[in-house]
């Protein structure tokens, strides 16, 4: 605990956890917007631009929380991490410039059109500037996501004499065949939480018997999109990205499935708790020869497992990365069943009537934010103790001149203005929600009970 670098790593994981709330509900929400606005556009009924309208504004509110919550992030770089900056700045420094510059500004811009000009963009325009909403959106999750498949698979670079990084093909760097798997199942995951987001309020507006057109607008494309997208993060891009860790990180993939020998035949462990001390898997419960499917597409293949590699390159938080990981398919797992029920009660035209799920969806929302949390534990945890995997020590990146008594009171001060603009951004979420959505023109207040209208 006396370790400046522990504190370090505290305040950056606390920080980019909770910002990550946020841009992983409005990158779904972005491409849902697009779908709501599409079919309005197409069929002219007023009830889908409505629902986009509401869930404009639910955007608006999570992406200034992003923004807010993400500024101290950039610092971080600096403050925390001089080292690390100092050495890879000219290569992640490329990615980092692109999101603030091309995306960010994209997204903003055409997020206030959204916001306010709908009556004078018409409705062809508006559909245009949600097209761009959710391209900038994107694009700024591609940036960073190829930011960070540099420091899990670096490609595209060169080191000079002094140790810096430099891009010498900007092309690999930004092609990185695992930036585009890490993205594909990073979208794949924000678009099942937005789904989920909105089949919550869409149940939860039915259960109330409140703003019916809207209500089953947002519940019907919520249930449908989330069962194509909690299918799509399993299956290719979770498979993909799977393979990807048991290529380049053979060592992360033996520590995410507590496996501690090598040999062929490797079964999938669906639960169990690993004994770091004692290196084995206590009270395992196995399905055979799945995990050498899984990593290498031969039931029959060799998985090699913890005692093959040198200790100095076991992840440091075994059992933490042992659990993140299987959190995260355990609900992803869940999130398929539950949508797929849920979607079967819809071609039935039961879902409306069906009380006990629409209690489901509404209690389901918060568990998509966990699995993605839950992903990105294990992706990080997983390139331990690396911060570029292979060639930079996560310890060799720090900021060796800031003590641990500061990182921990900084630390502090963000838990104390986080809860603050928590609450403040429920309260305000909450609000949208009891008011429902708005036809166009209507005033911000007293329009609860309209959005049918």
């Amino acid at each position: 605990m006396d370790d400046p670098l522990f504190w370090h790593r505290l305040q950056f994981g606390f920080t980019i956890t909770y910002h990550y709330l946020f841009p992983q509900l409005t990158m779904g929400l972005a491409l849902l917007i697009v779908v709501l606005k599409g079919i309005g556009l197409r069929t002219g009924e007023a009830k889908w631009n409505d629902a986009a309208r509401f869930w404009i504004r639910i955007f608006g509110l999570s992406f200034a929380m992003g923004v807010v919550t993400g500024i101290p992030m950039e610092f971080q770089f600096g403050t925390n991490w001089a080292q690390f900056s100092a050495r890879t700045g000219g290569v992640i420094g490329q990615t980092l410039a692109m999101e603030g510059i091309f995306a960010f500004f994209l997204e903003s811009s055409f997020l206030a059109l959204l916001i306010w000009g709908e009556r004078k963009l018409g409705p062809r325009k508006h559909f245009l500037a949600a097209v761009a909403l959710f391209v900038g959106s994107w694009l700024s999750g591609y940036f960073i996501v190829t930011t960070n498949a540099f420091m899990q698979h670096p490609v595209g670079h060169e080191i000079g004499p002094d140790g810096v990084f430099t891009v010498v093909s900007l092309a690999a760097f930004l092609f990185n065949p695992w930036a585009i798997a890490q993205y594909l199942h990073t979208m794949m995951g924000a678009v099942a939480t937005g789904s989920f987001a909105m089949a919550a309020v869409g149940a939860y507006w039915t259960l109330r018997g409140e703003h019916p057109e809207p209500a089953r607008v947002s519940l019907a494309t919520g249930v449908i999109a989330a069962l194509a997208a909690s299918i799509l993060v399993a299956m290719p891009t979770g498979h993909h990205q799977g393979r990807m860790v048991a290529e380049h990180q053979p060592v992360a993939l033996a520590a995410m499935e507590g496996r501690f020998e090598s040999g062929p035949n490797a079964p999938l462990a669906m639960i169990g708790q690993p004994n770091v001390a004692e290196r084995r898997l206590d009270n395992p419960i196995l399905l055979p020869s799945i995990l050498s499917y899984i990593a290498y597409g031969d039931f029959s293949a060799n998985v090699r497992g913890l005692a093959e590699f040198p200790e100095s390159d076991w992840p440091d938080n075994i059992e933490l990365l042992y659990y993140a990981f299987h959190i995260m398919v355990g609900l992803g797992t869940i999130f398929i069943a539950v949508a797929g029920l849920a979607t079967l009660l819809l071609w039935r035209q039961k879902l409306a009537s069906s009380r006990w799920m629409l209690w489901i969806l509404a209690l389901a929302f918060p568990f998509p934010f966990i699995a993605n949390t839950a992903g990105w534990m294990t992706a990080e945890l997983g390139r331990q103790p690396w911060l570029v995997y292979g060639l930079m020590r996560t310890a060799e990146g720090g900021s060796p001149t800031v003590h641990g008594g500061s990182a921990l009171f900084t630390i502090l001060g963000f838990a104390g203005l986080y809860l603050v603009l928590g609450l403040l951004y429920v309260w305000l979420v909450l609000h949208e929600v009891a008011h429902g959505p708005r036809p166009l023109g209507a005033p911000a207040h007293g329009a609860a009970g309209q959005g049918g209208d």
